[in-house]
Parts: structure tokens; sequence; C-alpha cells
């Protein structure tokens, strides 16, 4: 793994840069996982075409360090990301996140608008207020879900995210859960839609119906549906995934 120290995290991030072809992809994990646990099934899936990319953990997950007087906040996630890819020299390059990764993602496309090949992004948080699962880690006090609530989320889950869970450092997900509730001005969505750059949104079918991917396919951006997967569609079909991300960023 690569690492550098993060001005902005006061800590070292890790990340895998793999070889490949093409215009360079960087992974962004959602909360609770690491692109270092997450991803390598999906980029050495042969229908993921050999691409270069950079799997980033974020601070707080996976290899990076996990500072306890750090925000987590996806604005500084977001720095973060740029730290990397400034490092990394890449003029030009493409982004991929998932969930909290999502909207870090539409944050870097935002800052860095002219080196951003294509944005995709699956079932980001477009708006304040969270997801079900940002909004049940943060029903207690920090604190309290530090010494009780993490363990017992712990101890119910059987799925692959529980290895990337237990993991991460449970102030990381606390208070980024946080800053997923407490949202940004202008929301993520409107960022979204007015961004410049070629852009892709991708649902799991069993996440379907939803309002917010109804509404983007209504505007001048791509959508795209992984089957037979849901929110964890990275685990679920992680091959149809690899599939959908090689399609879209081959058509730039």
């Amino acid at each position: 793994m690569q690492s550098l120290f993060s001005l902005t995290a006061r800590a070292y991030v890790r990340w895998h840069d793999l070889p490949g072809q093409g215009i360079p992809i960087v992974f962004v994990h959602g909360l609770g996982c690491a692109s270092s646990y997450e991803y390598p099934r999906i980029v050495a899936d042969p229908a993921f075409g050999g691409r270069r990319t950079v799997l980033i953990d974020l601070p707080g997950y996976g290899f990076s360090d996990k500072p306890r007087d750090y925000d987590y906040s996806i604005a500084h996630q977001t720095e973060v990301i740029i730290e990397v890819v400034n490092a990394l020299k890449l003029p030009h390059f493409h982004i991929y996140g998932h969930s909290m990764g999502g909207s870090i993602a539409i944050e870097v496309a935002e800052r860095l608008r002219e080196r951003i090949a294509k944005l995709v992004i699956s079932e980001p948080n477009f708006h304040a207020g969270g997801g079900v699962y940002s909004r049940l880690l943060v029903e207690k006090p920090e604190a309290e879900f530090i010494s009780q609530v993490y363990d017992t989320i712990l101890a119910n889950h059987t799925s692959p995210w529980k290895g990337s869970a237990q993991n991460a450092a449970p102030w990381a997900m606390w208070r980024g859960a946080k800053s997923l509730i407490d949202g940004t001005s202008p929301s993520w969505m409107e960022i979204f839609l007015n961004l410049s750059c070629s852009r892709t949104l991708i649902f799991g079918e069993q996440s379907l119906p939803d309002s917010d991917f109804q509404y983007v396919s209504h505007k001048d951006i791509s959508v795209a549906i992984v089957p037979q997967a849901g929110h964890s569609m990275s685990w679920e079909n992680p091959s149809a995934l690899a599939a959908v991300l090689n399609k879209e960023f081959s058509q730039g």
C-alpha cells in the first residue's frame, strides 16, 4: 500500500494503486467500509476491463489511521481525497463513490471540476437527514455509541460489512453519520445536478423504486441498475457491478 500524511486529518491515509489501463479510477467507500476490503473483488473481475484503480481507505477506516481528534466530516474527507489525488499527480481521473462515498465523490467533483473525467455514484446520500442506517448510528450520543451500541451492532451482523466495520473506528462511523445527517448547502443533489462533467447514478435493482433515482433519470444524466442486488451491491453481485462500472467508464 501507499501512504500519505494528511494535513487535513493529521494522520496517515493509505491506499492501493493497482496498475491497469486507461484513465485511473478513484474509489471512495461508504460508512463502516474500506476500499481495500470491498473493491479488490470488483476491480479484479474480468468484466471490469483491467483498469488502473486507486482504492482509498478514508481516515478512520481500513488500513488508514483513526485519529480521535478529527471530525470525519464529509467536507474534510473530501479534502483528504484531494490530497491523495494531488500526491499521485493525477491530472485527469474518474471517480466512483458508494453511499457516503458518493457524497464525498460529489464534493470532490465540484472542487476539481476540470480534472474529473467522469463521476459515477451508487446510492449516495443526496440530502440532509441521512439514511436509515446513519440515523440509527446517531440515535445515541457519541460516547454511548462507542461504549455500547457499536459492539451491539457488530454482534447482530453476519454480512460481509461486519468485516470492515469491526476494523473501523466507532468515532469515525458516528461522526461520519452525523455529517451525513447535517447535510450541506446546497445539497449534494443540487451540486450533482449542476456539475458539468459526465455523470451516472447507479442503484441496485432491489433498492428500487426510489424517488431520487426517478428524479435523476428525468434529467440529462445517465442512470444504471445493478441486477439482483440492493444497497450492498459490491458484495451481492460483484460481477454485475464490475460490468456496469466498466460500461460507464468506457462511455466517458
